[in-house]
Order: structure tokens, then sequence, then C-alpha cells
């Protein structure tokens, strides 16, 4: 029972029914019920995971996100409003590598943290090959080391960020409608709803010093998806 996870829910029934869930299938959970004193634990305790809640006393889950992100490391994972386009989005705003809408079956919510906790690097993985970086022009990008960096300057990205960079880097010069990116990042079909992709992608774009009005290196190929030059990174 390695991987920490830190759920941030005020509900007191519904998050101790989840920890114990979570605990039954070998993750250790710790419970944080206000918003305000969830951001000194994240950074103090550097959990695996963070389950957050957007509904929170003391600090909003959107303001926690937002205060930890750029000193902690691991993966968010945001719990909204059931079809409230606007919660995810924002979250994603904030730098959350994925959220679930509530209420959420244990089952479900628990395959989504395997999902996102196999995207972690750990202290077993293999030495670098040359199969696991791809450079383009000033832009290079390890998955072993899972790090970018774009004219020697180390790009900072959220676990999903650096996991859309590497499914459009490795198809350079292809386009990738969003039902393809959503199945390979989530496992789920594009719903005609689902903004999480355009989400990051802004994201990713301003990272990237990528035009909005114009982008040349994430470009947008109306009504059929996205597309990562293999130029325009000099």
């Amino acid at each position: 029972m390695n991987t920490r996870i830190l759920l941030v829910e005020d509900d007191e029934r519904l998050a101790e029914l989840t920890a114990e869930y979570l605990t039954k299938n070998d993750l250790q959970v710790s419970i944080e019920p206000r918003g305000d004193t969830a951001e000194g634990r994240i950074l103090a305790e550097q959990p695996d995971l963070v389950i957050l809640d957007v509904m929170l006393p003391g600090k909003d889950g959107f303001a926690v996100c937002r205060a930890v992100r750029q000193q902690y490391r691991g993966v968010i994972l945001m719990l909204t409003a059931r079809d409230e386009d606007f919660d995810q989005i924002l979250g994603l705003e904030m730098g959350a590598d994925d959220y679930i809408a509530k209420p959420v079956q244990p089952r479900v919510l628990l395959a989504r943290i395997k999902a996102l906790l196999r995207r972690l690097p750990t202290a077993g993985d293999s030495p670098q090959n040359e199969s696991e970086k791809m450079v383009f022009g000033q832009f290079r990008i390890s998955q072993a080391t899972r790090t970018a960096s774009l004219s020697d300057e180390t790009i900072d990205l959220t676990t999903a960020e650096f996991d859309l960079l590497w499914l459009l880097a490795t198809h350079a010069g292809n386009v990738l409608s969003r039902d393809d990116l959503l199945q390979e990042l989530r496992g789920i079909g594009f719903d005609g709803l689902d903004r999480s992709i355009d989400a990051r992608i802004s994201r990713l774009r301003k990272k990237l010093n990528d035009d909005p009005e114009n982008p040349t290196r994430i470009k947008t190929v109306r009504g059929k998806g996205y597309l990562f030059s293999k130029h325009d990174w000099n």
C-alpha cells in the first residue's frame, strides 16, 4: 500500500465510504474536509494523487488547485457537478489533470484513479532510449523523464498536459480528432460536448508560445481535430 491519496471532501460520510473502498483496493487514503487547510497538506505531504471536490469550506477546489499546481507534481482529479461544463473546463484551466462528475460509482472512480496513476514515472523505469525522446527544432520532449523544453527552457506541464503533448508529438504531421485523443488519454469517446481536450490545447499553446489567434505549432484543422507541426519550432 505505497500509493498515497489525499481525498479533499467535506461530506464526512461520503469521504469515509470512498476512503474505505479505495483502501480495500490497496490505496492509502487520507481525508481533508477543508479547502483552506488542504492547500498546506498537499504541498507538505506531496501525495501521489489528490481527489479534490469543488465545493469546500474555507477555499473552493478551483482556488486550491491553482494555488498548489506550481509546486505539486502529483495528479489532481477534480470532482465536479454533473454536466457542469463550466466546472470541468475551469478545473482543467486551473491545472487539474482530469475531472469526474458527481455522484460517481466507487468502481468508476477507482478505474479513473488507476488510469491516472499509470501515467506517473516510477523508480524502476528503464533508462531512456532514442524511441522515448523527440526533437523538433528547439523543442525537445522525453517520455522517459516526462519533461519537455523549448529553447533550452523547461516547460512546466501537468501530467495530463504532458500526455496530450506526447501523443500529439508522436503523430507529428497528422491530424488527431478529439475522439482519437479522448480514446487514447481517457478511454472514452467524444460525445460532441466534452471540451477538456480544447481546454488543454489552449493551455499548451500558451506554454509553447504559440499564437492563440493563429497557432502554427499545434494547429486546429477545422472539422477534423488538431495537428502537431513538424516545423515552426525555431
